[in-house]
C-alpha cells in the first residue's frame, strides 16, 4: 500500500509538495562547501536531535531543520548581503517564526572558518528551545 504524501511531510501543503520536493532534491545534489561542512557535523543524531537537509516547509526549503526542536539553520552566501535579499530573508524568517520556528543564520565563511563556534551556537539554541 502506497503512503499518502501527507504522511511524509506535514510541513508543506500537498499541492506544493511535489515541486518543493524536486527543488530540495536538486539543492541536496548541489550543496555549497559550507553546507557540506555543516551537514557532515549534523547528519547523524546531533546531541540527541535529528536534522534534515533541504527540507520543504511552507513555501520554502530550509537548509537544515530539526523538526523536534523547531529550529531552522540557514547558511547564507554573499548574495544574502544584498538589501533586497535581506528583506526577503526577514519576511521568510517572520513567516517561519509565526509558525513557531526559530531561524538562525550563518555565513558561508562562519561555517568554513569557525565550525566549532557554529556548532556551539546550534547547541545553545537547542538547549534553549522548549
Amino acid at each position: 500500500m502506497e503512503k499518502d504524501v501527507t504522511e511524509w511531510y506535514e510541513t508543506t501543503s500537498i499541492d506544493r509538495y511535489d515541486l518543493l520536493k524536486e527543488y530540495a532534491k536538486e539543492n541536496r545534489q548541489h550543496m555549497t562547501a559550507a553546507e557540506k561542512t555543516l551537514w557532515s557535523l549534523l547528519r547523524r543524531t546531533f546531541y540527541g536531535f535529528k536534522f534534515r537537509r533541504q527540507h520543504p516547509i511552507n513555501d520554502f526549503i530550509a537548509d537544515f531543520i530539526c523538526l523536534e526542536a523547531k529550529l531552522i539553520i540557514e547558511v547564507d552566501g554573499a548574495y544574502h548581503c544584498e538589501a533586497q535579499q535581506q528583506m526577503n530573508d526577514q519576511i521568510r524568517t517572520d513567516i517561519l517564526s509565526d509558525m513557531g520556528y526559530k531561524v538562525i543564520r550563518f555565513t558561508n565563511e562562519e561555517v568554513l572558518q569557525h565550525p566549532k563556534d557554529v556548532i556551539n551556537k546550534i547547541k545553545e539554541e537547542l538547549n534553549n528551545r522548549p
